[in-house]
């Protein structure tokens, strides 16, 4: 077994939560908002495009919470969480916004999450956006395997890439296919069962 105190760090949406950008883009109407990091790797180039429709078409952060308010995490997702911090140490590492996600860390039990934030102006609408960090969910599993952790990482999407490279183990959970093809080297996994299973054998070496 590992010497090294576990952490499991894994993404938000698409993992534990079902994507915001794609609820509220069914809520609208507004298809060119169902773009995820699941289909541009360039996280910039992404938000930039959402800020544009959000402004084109009058749509204020109230909005986007309101849709928020009435999402439910994935299913078993409570169920997994329950089961890994009876266990291990875990983190949220995520590029949502603090804007969006605290009615789902109330319904996961708090956990720690870093992510992001929004630019809202006087209004109401969100005019920018400020990572906390550029590439910051690699550079957090980097300083957690400098404060002596073994990191397991888990994640979806293009933007997860890096955190998964320099992870211990890296886990693919639900991606799309192109992610699958690009990045055949890690574990692919749809259910929690699944990543429990792989948490565990990694921890047992």
């Amino acid at each position: 077994m590992s010497q090294r105190p576990i952490l499991v760090a894994m993404d938000l949406e698409g993992v534990l939560i079902p994507e915001v950008w794609i609820a509220f883009s069914e809520a609208t109407g507004i298809p060119e908002l169902r773009l995820t990091t699941r289909d541009i790797s360039d996280y910039d180039k992404l938000m930039q495009h959402r800020l544009g429709i959000l402004k084109e078409h009058g749509l204020k952060l109230a909005d986007i919470q309101q849709v928020i308010d009435g999402m439910e995490v994935l299913p078993g997702a409570l169920e997994y969480m329950a089961w890994l911090n009876e266990r291990y140490q875990s983190v949220i590492l995520s590029d949502t916004f603090y804007e969006f996600a605290k009615p789902f860390m109330r319904k996961l039990g708090w956990p720690a999450l870093f992510c992001n934030s929004l630019v809202v102006d006087d209004d109401g609408m969100v005019v920018d956006y400020k990572l906390r960090m550029p590439d910051g969910k690699r550079h957090a599993t980097l300083s957690f395997k400098n404060l002596n952790f073994t990191v397991i990482a888990m994640g979806d999407s293009y933007n997860d890439t890096t955190m998964l490279k320099e992870a211990d183990l890296g886990i693919l959970f639900r991606p799309p296919q192109n992610v699958i093809d690009e990045f055949p080297q890690f574990p692919l996994t749809t259910e929690y069962g699944a990543v429990q299973k792989l948490i565990d054998e990694f921890a047992a070496k």
